[in-house]
């Protein structure tokens, strides 16, 4: 993250804007909106800058930028639309430690702005550090058009009542209230416009639970899928809880991407496991979970691809019932899904597979039991989770089975990510593909005709024709 996100206190401070052009004037609203008394530096200006001036709003001073100019101010902004005049301003505050940003330069800068969404006193920067403002603006756009009109009314019809609430409510049931609050019919009153009622509605709350009656805290636990690795195929559900959650306990295969979703002051705790090295027994995992919703705290048990497929969310649900403690389980995308889709290859398609199985290559006391001669039928597709070590097994035991060297394969290495990898072969290839490809994981392999389907390989006329004897 090279820029550090802030929110400048003008309220009352002096700063110093040098320009009088309609740059200048954008910036001035800005200022002036943040309460800034305003010094403006510029031989000419706009009406509306002029008219600011004789209204007592502003101080104008009509003449060029002098480095008395920046004596007592808070902050300086550079909007001449003169390059080398706005630089020199730069290198002035500069040499006294003063933040200056000059527009549409970050090189000369040193803070940028952001595009801003403004509901006041709800505001949300949004940056690209300068890289590309066009889609920082368009990023602010979807923003703009999913808050409703009067957050910021919301908030500071919270500021009103927070004495109350902290005095009445006891400290572990504050968030809860506020929750519940926000998510509930007092919020929808005040974006309605019916702030007596809201208020009314509020006093109501307030005084419903006296703080020494509060309730003790009930934490709460949610087994969240964090699909394959690309942020973008979470569920909006899981987004909300991840954000929600007071603590994460997440795998090996959850990325820092997602991890990084979380608030800021949540925990977060890695309980990834590997082949051969277990930084936590899951025993000790379940036991974690409940210990921490025992504490009152929101859980999120965050785990690769679906908790429900090879995810041993299973496991972690059955301990927490036996325990007594309820848990509400959260899809995600399953790698097979995922890393089929990102490599353009249908787990089932008319000709070519009437179904999809799967299986795991990888088992806790060795080799996968697995129905050998019922996988070999190649009327199916197989798609093979934590296949990697075991490759050479696996082929050796569907060819004993009957599978025919010649089926198309291809394993998929760390899919939907930017460095994803698509390796094609055939089944009798399998243990040489994954050694000669230093093939690391994670990885998926799917086994089946359609595996020669993968985006950038050309179908063969045979593959591109369903097969009437094969045809749903």
């Amino acid at each position: 993250m090279r820029y550090y996100p802030t929110f400048f206190d003008l309220r009352d401070r002096p700063a110093l804007l040098v320009g009088g052009g309609e740059t200048a004037a954008r910036k001035l609203r800005l200022l002036r909106k943040s309460g800034a008394a305003v010094t403006l530096v510029a031989p000419e200006a706009t009406p509306e800058i002029r008219d600011l001036a004789e209204a007592g709003a502003i101080d104008w001073q009509r003449r060029g930028f002098a480095p008395g100019d920046l004596d007592g101010k808070a902050l300086v902004h550079a909007a001449s639309d003169a390059p080398e005049a706005d630089r020199a301003v730069a290198a002035a505050a500069a040499a006294r430690g003063l933040p200056v940003n000059v527009v549409d330069d970050p090189g000369a800068s040193s803070f940028i702005m952001p595009a801003i969404v403004d509901r006041d006193p709800i505001v949300i920067g949004i940056s690209s550090g300068g890289s590309a403002p066009v889609l920082a603006r368009r990023l602010r756009e979807r923003i703009e058009s999913l808050l409703p009109a009067r957050l910021g009314k919301l908030a500071a019809f919270a500021e009103r009542f927070r004495g109350a609430v902290k005095a009445t409510q006891a400290p572990a049931a504050r968030r809860g209230f506020w929750e519940r609050v926000f998510d509930g019919p007092i919020a929808r009153k005040v974006l309605a416009g019916d702030e007596q009622g809201a208020s009314e509605a509020m006093i109501s709350a307030i005084n419903r639970q006296p703080a020494n009656d509060a309730a003790p805290p009930v934490g709460a636990v949610h087994i969240v899928g964090a699909g394959p690795g690309d942020p973008d195929l979470l569920t909006l559900k899981a987004l909300r809880l991840i954000q929600d959650a007071d603590v994460i306990l997440y795998d090996k295969l959850v990325g820092p991407e997602i991890v990084e979703l979380a608030r800021r002051d949540a925990e977060r705790v890695y309980v990834g496991k590997s082949k051969g090295n277990h930084s936590l027994p899951q025993e000790r995992i379940n036991a974690l979970i409940a210990e921490r919703a025992e504490a009152g705290q929101r859980v999120v048990r965050l785990k690769g691809g679906d908790p429900f497929v090879f995810g041993r969310g299973g496991e972690e649900l059955l301990s927490l019932r036996a325990r007594g403690i309820e848990a509400e389980v959260v899809p995600g995308i399953t790698a097979a899904a995922a890393c089929a889709a990102a490599s353009g290859i249908p787990l089932t398609h008319r000709g070519l597979a009437r179904g999809v199985n799967f299986v795991t290559g990888h088992a806790e006391d060795g080799e996968p039991d697995l129905d050998w001669p019922a996988l070999a039928d190649g009327r199916q597709t197989l798609a093979i989770y934590m296949g990697v070590s075991t490759a050479g097994t696996l082929m050796r035991r569907l060819l004993e089975a009957g599978a025919e060297p010649a089926r198309p394969l291809a394993v998929i290495e760390k899919g939907t990510r930017p460095d994803q990898r698509v390796l094609t072969g055939t089944l009798g290839g399998l243990e040489a593909l994954v050694r000669e490809a230093a093939v690391e994981g994670p990885a998926m392999i799917i086994l089946g005709e359609v595996a020669a389907l993968a985006a950038g390989r050309p179908a063969t006329p045979q593959e591109a024709a369903p097969s009437r004897a094969l045809a749903l």
